[in-house]
């Protein structure tokens, strides 16, 4: 019985651990994208002012 205890314990243990892990990941993956998008959006805004001050 105390076998089963402390197995159980471990099992939700690692489950919690998984679940921490998986959410610093989502947390990194959000990181990378969102420094991505703001240089893609700079470069992109600099390319329309560029065409913007030709055309003037």
């Amino acid at each position: 019985m105390l076998r089963k205890m402390f197995a159980s314990v471990r099992r939700s243990s690692e489950r919690g651990a998984t679940a921490i892990e998986y959410a610093l990941i989502a947390a990194l993956i959000a990181v990378a994208a969102i420094a991505a998008m703001q240089l893609v959006g700079n470069g992109v805004s600099n390319t329309f002012n560029s065409v913007a001050d030709k055309l003037n």
